[in-house]
């Protein structure tokens, strides 16, 4: 939160001639969305999404500060504090969602699924080119495709188009108080090691920085994911032959549109389903319990496959 009597009133006058034409160059690379609806941010108390906070009202929106406490740390109901007590000094309202994370395996996937369960789809979060680009290594190692390294889209995602110590040097010149999440400082976690080691040794064998790297082919990789999805839009996936007759590529897009569901389909799935419709195997499964078959020219999604049930 601000110092004790700092001016708290976002306006241009709160900076000086260089300082405004340096915001004026980060609100120029932010998304926030149009529309006059409250804009809800979700707000950690992390410099990231105190900054982003900021910048959404230097661009004019009216907000609601949306907090979601895990209870995984010790300073939790502190952080929390200090977000009410930022929200009440700027005059905006706040929101505090509490919800419960135990402590185990896959942490972090299990706390950030609880949290956009509570945020809810229409919360802004702030993710930066810096975390964009240790996603991408993240996907690379998992084996992710197209999709995995362009997860992080700028839907949701308003100061994507900055740097980490951009968001820093926002608040610092604002003087507002930032928590700093233990967690980032934990090797437990792969991004931590990815943002502490992999990326200064890239960076170091590269000589230069490759973080902006990474976060262009994340945005080239959308790009062309919008492309091929407005492509296999225009295939029927039910049409055997038609699904057998285009690009192995707009097909496996096809297909995973089609059987989505509640289940991404991985490319073992999407394969044998590709060999069902070219008329190589009668059925096959796929994840989440169904089985697609062939029947004629056309392709059919239902319940596990047993031996009564093959075609």
């Amino acid at each position: 939160m601000a110092a004790e009597g700092a001016d708290t009133d976002l306006s241009a006058d709160l900076f000086d001639a260089e300082s405004r034409v340096w915001v004026e160059s980060l609100l120029a690379r932010c998304t926030f969305p149009n529309g006059t609806s409250p804009l809800r941010c979700a707000v950690s108390g992390g410099a990231d999404s105190v900054a982003m906070l900021v910048l959404a009202m230097l661009a004019g929106h009216s907000v609601v500060v949306v907090h979601v406490d895990h209870g995984i740390q010790e300073t939790s109901s502190a952080d929390a504090l200090l977000v009410g007590a930022l929200a009440e000094r700027l005059g905006v309202p706040f929101e505090l969602h509490t919800v419960s994370v135990t402590d185990g395996p896959n942490l972090e996937a299990r706390a950030r699924k609880a949290r956009y369960l509570a945020l809810g789809p229409d919360s802004v979060v702030a993710h930066t080119a810096d975390d964009r680009a240790e996603w991408v290594l993240i996907a690379l190692m998992r084996g992710s495709g197209m999709d995995g390294i362009a997860a992080m889209h700028p839907a949701r995602r308003p100061v994507l188009g900055l740097r980490r110590g951009e968001t820093r040097d926002l608040c610092r010149l604002l003087d507002l108080e930032t928590v700093d999440d233990p967690h980032n400082h934990d090797d437990r976690f792969v991004r931590i090691r990815v943002r502490r080691e992999l990326l200064p040794l890239m960076g170091d064998i590269a000589g230069r920085d490759v973080a902006p790297l990474l976060d262009r082919l994340a945005s080239i990789v959308s790009d062309e994911i919008d492309l091929l999805d407005g492509l296999a839009a225009d295939l029927d996936p039910t049409d055997a032959r038609a699904l057998a007759a285009a690009p192995v590529g707009l097909a496996r897009r096809a297909v995973r549109a089609w059987l989505r569901a509640d289940h991404p389909l991985d490319l073992a799935s999407t394969d044998r389903v590709l060999d069902v419709a070219a008329g190589r195997s009668l059925a096959t499964e796929i994840v989440g319990g169904r089985r697609v078959w062939r029947s004629g020219q056309r392709l059919h999604v239902g319940g596990p496959i047993s031996a009564a049930s093959v075609p």
